[in-house]
């Protein structure tokens, strides 16, 4: 058994709440194992929930706007130049012995998440994304506030995504991450719900005021 979060879009600050879920787990990294750790874990938790529309967002997930969805494939536009959200979010990472390396924009994800320079710079102690500096806390600001810009420019996947109501993320453990795609997506269906979504996304201030009440 293994116990993983499936994220809820709600109606009030964070937009998104967390319920864990026990489940069947298949250990191994091929697509078939994956998949039926999918399944098993959206079994059990519309178990309880029977009424609520879930989606695996991943690059694992059956279904072609989940993987579209995932952070490694979902992109977004920001001064005519287009990349991942993953790409956006390793490429602005800030070091104490460097950074922010902004060559892994024009790289693919996954060669971006597995840069060595990531690895060997020191101490992460900020994030800085076109000229603008983002703090380390909330701990997932920066991630969220791309990944939400992101869903906002891809306007027929956001219009996909709003049919659903819950998500999940395979890959995504909170014992040992913090950003996640699935909370991500259910924080936008929240705001978007709440129809706060463009208000939020008008700054990084606006967004660090409505989705975490200044926390």
């Amino acid at each position: 058994m293994a116990n993983r979060p499936i994220y809820h879009a709600t109606t009030k600050p964070p937009f998104y709440e967390a319920i864990n879920v026990d489940f069947e787990f298949y250990p191994g990294f091929s697509l078939s194992q994956k998949q039926k750790c999918i399944k098993s874990l959206h079994e059990a938790y519309l178990d309880s929930y029977p009424d609520r529309n879930l989606l695996e967002i991943s690059s694992k997930s059956t279904m072609n706007l989940g993987i579209s969805l995932s952070a490694f494939n979902l992109t977004l536009t920001n001064e005519s130049k287009t990349f991942s959200v993953e790409c956006a979010f390793q490429g602005s990472k800030v070091f104490e012995n460097g950074g922010p390396y902004t060559d892994l924009f024009d790289k693919t994800s996954r060669e971006a998440k597995k840069d060595e320079r990531l690895k060997t710079s020191g101490a992460l102690i900020q994030f800085q994304y076109f000229n603008k500096n983002y703090p380390l806390e909330p701990k997932d600001l920066f991630y969220n506030w791309l990944y939400i810009n992101a869903l906002s420019q891809n306007k027929e996947l956001a219009k996909q995504l709003l049919c659903y109501d819950s998500f999940s993320d395979i890959e995504f453990n909170p014992q040992k991450s913090i950003n996640c795609q699935a909370k991500a997506a259910a924080a936008f269906v929240g705001l978007s719900t709440q129809h706060i979504l463009s208000e939020a996304l008008l700054s990084s201030e606006n967004f660090l005021k409505l989705v975490y009440g200044n926390q």
